[in-house]
This record gives structure tokens, sequence and C-alpha cells, in this order.
């Protein structure tokens, strides 16, 4: 039994490990960063694959139909404001991701949706 339960502490131990240095790697950089946003890296999720992940629930089609959240194809929209209301949500309407991505993964989705294009609906 004892055999059972140190593996059992180990595996706890070794998850809150791997949680911790996560977070420590994101909120860093998002507690000290200011001015324009980073360049996303090789190292962050392509754009179109966290969009679909995370976005696409409320954000139809990939961005190119409304659903619970408006359509995003062909938004006048300014990148600032994009990268705002990713980082900061809206109350009642969109949940804030800054704390769940990295700039350069809000930047890779920014690109993503200036991918996409208005096919006038």
């Amino acid at each position: 039994m004892s055999v059972l339960r140190s593996g059992a502490a180990f595996a706890t131990l070794a998850l809150a490990v791997s949680i911790a240095c996560a977070q420590a790697q994101q909120s860093p950089g998002l507690a000290t960063k200011a001015g324009p946003p980073t360049e996303a890296s090789p190292n962050d999720i392509d754009g179109p694959t966290l969009f679909a992940a995370s976005c696409g629930f409320c954000h139809q089609d990939g961005g190119r139909a409304e659903g619970k959240g408006p359509k995003l194809a062909g938004s006048k929209r300014s990148d600032e404001y994009i990268i705002e209301r990713i980082k900061k949500g809206k109350v009642g309407a969109m949940p804030a991701f800054g704390g769940a991505f990295s700039d350069g993964q809000i930047i890779a989705i920014l690109a993503y949706i200036r991918t996409l294009e208005d096919d006038g609906n």
C-alpha cells in the first residue's frame, strides 16, 4: 500500500511542478511587457489551430460567420483593439485570454483573423 501512496504522491508532485513551471514561463512575460506586442515565434501554436481550439465555438466557421460571437472576417477593428479584446475579453460576452495565451500566440490569432476574407454575408 505504501508503494501506491508513494507513486501517487510523486505523480501529484510532478504534476504540480509542471503546472508551476508552465505558469512561470507565461506569467512574467504578461506582467512585465509594455509597448507593442511581440512577434509570433516558431514555438507558438499556429493561429488557425489555436483559433479553432479556443475561439471557434463562438466565432463560427473559423470566424467567417456570426455565432455566439461576431463574425471576424473583414473586421474593421484595429489590430490593437483586437489584441486587447483577446487579452481582456468583454464582460458577459467574451472571456479574457490574456492569462492563457502568450503575446506571440495572440499575434498568431490576429494574423489568422486578418487572413479571413469577408464574403459579404
